[in-house]
């Protein structure tokens, strides 16, 4: 089969190569799968570059989030033929390829109302936002929520699940494109970074109150301006750091103006708490029917482009998600 493999460590459109390699078999406790398409995560360019959390031997297949197709399945497991399946392959036999195996305990069915590009986009980045703003934050109805980088692929799930909770969603967004895409996603407001104050601008939605939940993704200066607008009692939930910078929290500020920072590593609930992930898949999956929910997918790019995505979103130049197809 074909697989995009990274033999070193770097850019993503350098380091990544389209090879022919041996076709997988589904092992004890495995699925094959056939990969009807692959979203695009910013963990795949951090995994490329070497500065994932978990780095896998080299040469390895990058490609943490897949819709497949069950085409095998292996001794001990348990899945129909034909079946459309969510699935993270794990490294470094990732899903940038025609074929992928994953466990089978992990696999969930993919909401029939989305296509496999949108289903493709779901797991993680909805995931995320559930278990951040429910099981983390807390969020209820009524409360105002702070979103940075709104338009994109991890923040535009904020926003629709923000919303789907009842609550009034701020967006902060970089240029006029994005702003535009983030009023189309349902933001009650939306403030460019760009050529607004961001500290100013909640204030001034919120009557001076601040926001009651702030997803920050992007660390750095986002994190600081947060803290600067958040509500007594208000819930800064660390998401992660597209910004390439890790802050570093002044707890006494912490405590003056009397606001938690939280963490939150989706990951960590598959080993501690994966009764949770399932409920949570049953919840999104609803949502999705209702119409509550749909993955942001601003481009579907074929098979033999992937590299130049991953790429791209690194960068940070997307708006929603780049899912890669079959050719």
């Amino acid at each position: 089969m074909k697989a995009w493999r990274v033999h070193e460590n770097g850019e993503p459109r350098e380091v990544m190569r389209l090879e022919e390699v041996p076709d997988p078999v589904a092992g004890p406790g495995e699925l094959l799968l056939r990969v009807r398409a692959a979203n695009v995560n910013f963990p795949d360019a951090l995994l490329c570059r070497g500065h994932y959390q978990v780095r896998p031997p080299l040469p390895f297949t990058p490609g943490v989030e897949i819709c497949g197709e069950v085409v095998a399945v292996g001794e001990g497991a348990e899945a129909e033929i034909g079946a459309r399946v969510l699935a993270q392959p794990p490294v470094p036999a990732g899903g940038f390829a025609e074929f992928a195996l994953a466990d089978a305990t992990t696999v969930r069915p993919a909401p029939q109302g989305l296509d496999d590009a949108e289903a493709a986009a779901l797991h993680i980045g909805y995931q995320t936002g559930w278990f951040g703003l429910h099981r983390r934050a807390h969020l209820q109805a009524g409360e105002t929520l702070l979103v940075h980088a709104a338009a994109g692929g991890v923040g535009s799930a904020a926003v629709q699940l923000g919303k789907a909770a009842g609550a009034t969603v701020i967006g902060v967004v970089g240029g006029p494109d994005k702003a535009r895409t983030a009023r189309e996603l349902g933001c009650d407001v939306v403030i460019d970074r760009r050529s607004e104050d961001i500290v100013a601008a909640v204030k001034q939605a919120t009557g001076g109150r601040g926001a009651d939940v702030v997803y920050d993704p992007v660390g750095g200066d986002a994190y600081a301006k947060s803290v600067k607008c958040i509500a007594f009692e208000g819930r800064v939930l660390v998401v992660g750091f597209a910004s390439g910078v890790v802050p570093s929290p002044a707890l006494n500020h912490a405590l003056v103006k009397n606001y938690s920072v939280v963490g939150l590593h989706w990951g960590l609930y598959n080993t501690h708490d994966p009764g949770a992930v399932a409920t949570c898949h049953e919840e999104l999956t609803k949502l999705a029917e209702q119409g509550a929910i749909k993955p942001l997918v601003s481009e579907r790019v074929p098979f033999d482009r992937a590299a130049d995505a991953v790429q791209r979103v690194a960068d940070g130049t997307t708006t929603g998600r780049i899912v890669v197809t079959p050719n």
